[in-house]
């Protein structure tokens, strides 16, 4: 009888020691897509900049720095490795398309454009998915580490290498979209 209260003890821990592992890899990979969806629209605003550079350049050819400012600052972005690496270049590179879309405040020709119009839309639009995906990263983020943190999943994660995920929280400014209207 003792061997059989043990053998049920057993399997029911090892039962729940797979439950509780099933559940953290969902949670893992859940919030890996979360991450690839952030990446997904990081890449899309990447995208646009060029084109949008390249449109005020057209009408302030002069403002060789500020340019040059907004493809670095794109470029340090696109080349980030982690999350927290990401959310600082996020914050330099949206200090940079401030100061492009102040610089096209003294051109009304080109506010005027509707190439640049239809691009300032096209990433307006991009921000707030961004902003949208970024949300939905850290909402899934918290759900996963506090399962890696709390008992009795913490002792499952600890065993199996799961640790916990940095959010992707913007320093600064960041938190809010630039300002695109003209």
């Amino acid at each position: 009888m003792g061997f059989l209260i043990a053998g049920v003890v057993i399997v029911a821990v090892l039962a729940a020691i797979v439950f509780i592992y099933n559940g953290l890899v969902r949670l893992r990979n859940r919030t890996d897509n979360a991450w690839a969806q952030v990446d997904v629209q990081l890449n899309r605003r990447y995208d646009l900049i060029p084109n949008l550079v390249e449109t005020v350049k057209g009408y302030a050819s002069h403002e060789q720095s500020t340019f040059e400012q907004v493809v670095t600052a794109r470029n340090q972005a696109i080349s980030a490795a982690t999350v927290e690496e990401q959310a600082q270049a996020d914050n330099v590179l949206t200090g940079a398309l401030r100061q492009l879309f102040a610089l096209a405040e003294s051109y009304p020709d080109l506010k005027a454009s509707q190439n640049f119009s239809e691009l300032q839309a096209q990433l307006a639009e991009t921000e707030n998915k961004v902003a949208v995906s970024r949300q939905i990263y850290n909402d899934a983020v918290l759900t996963f580490n506090n399962r890696v943190q709390t008992v009795p999943s913490n002792l499952v994660a600890a065993m199996t290498g799961f640790t916990i995920k940095p959010f992707f929280d913007a320093p600064g400014e960041a938190d809010q979209a630039p300002e695109v209207r003209f």
